[in-house]
This record gives structure tokens, C-alpha cells and sequence, in this order.
């Protein structure tokens, strides 16, 4: 189930737990709300819906979502968004595994040129405590971002199977 409008996206993501620890959106998202359902994602105009058959897409790591996208779509599924996956990690946590987490890119944001979209695609896993995160976040939930060319052989690509208001 997805509540799209009634808390900002960063809020929810601090409620998602692993071990006690809650999550936390990377510094360098601060655009996070400007994330929108990706063209071609019709997701229900409704204060309330739910994600059908959501899967993580592990058997898409060491892929990019330049890649992949378009196969998930030939199969009839669905980009997952960062709200869904948010949600999703939120009702079942376990879906977060150390070396299985997933990429979000149902959720795009427009490029600085028209017609373009930005490069970067939100993302949900674990974080290792270093850099920026800080050490006190090790093990915490991540919401943050990579590159849609880029492959990651610990991130899955999310879809859904579909959306019900």
C-alpha cells in the first residue's frame, strides 16, 4: 500500500528500520521531491493505492536501468517509484539484504535539457557507514541514488505488476 501524498518521501524513508536503526536519505539528494513517476508509469491518481506483485529485481544486478528498463517493460511490469519501494520497505523490511537491495527507476526527474531526463535514479540499501553516512549509520536503510548507465552488482532493478487504486 502507498499513501503518495499525505508525507514527504524523506520523512518515510526515516520510519523504514534495520536492527533499531532507521533510515536516512543521502546529503547529496536534497531533490528528492522533484523524483516523479517515470514516462510511461501510470501510477493511480489516488490518496491510497496498491502495488501489485512487487519484485526486487535481483536477477538484474551487474545491469544497468539504461538496460533493463526496457526489458521490464516488454514483459508487461511496471518501474517501481521511490514511494513504492519506500512503502515496500516500510510493510517488509526483510526485502533489505545485505548485497540484495534494489534501484527505483520508476522515479525520474527532468534533465536540464528538454526532453531529457536526469541521469540519476533513486535507490534503496544498506548503508556501510562510511563517508558521509557516518559510522553511527552503519547497517541503517539508504535512500539515495546511481547513475541509470551504471551497473551495481548488489542492486537489483524493482518492478511492479501492477497498480490499484
Amino acid at each position: 500500500m502507498v499513501h503518495p501524498r499525505h508525507t514527504p518521501l524523506a520523512e518515510l524513508v526515516a520510519l523504514v528500520r534495520l536492527d533499531g536503526r532507521p533510515g536516512f536519505v543521502v546529503e547529496d539528494l536534497t531533490d528528492l521531491a522533484d523524483f516523479v513517476p517515470a514516462p510511461g508509469e501510470e501510477v493511480p491518481d489516488a490518496d491510497l493505492y496498491a502495488v501489485v506483485a512487487p519484485e526486487r529485481g535481483d536477477e538484474y544486478a551487474n545491469l544497468s536501468p539504461d538496460e533493463v528498463d526496457p526489458q521490464l517493460r516488454a514483459r508487461g511490469r511496471g518501474l517501481m517509484t521511490a514511494a513504492e519501494g519506500v512503502a515496500w520497505a516500510l510493510q517488509v523490511p526483510e526485502v533489505l539484504q545485505r548485497k540484495r537491495c534494489f534501484m527505483t527507476t520508476g522515479s525520474r526527474k527532468a534533465g536540464s535539457r528538454p526532453g531529457r531526463l536526469d541521469p540519476r535514479v533513486p535507490a534503496l540499501w544498506i548503508s556501510n557507514g562510511t563517508g558521509r553516512d557516518g559510522r553511527e549509520r552503519r547497517h541503517a536503510p539508504k535512500l539515495g541514488w546511481c547513475w541509470a548507465g551504471n551497473r551495481h552488482t548488489w542492486l537489483g532493478i524493482a518492478s511492479v505488476g501492477g497498480r490499484a487504486a
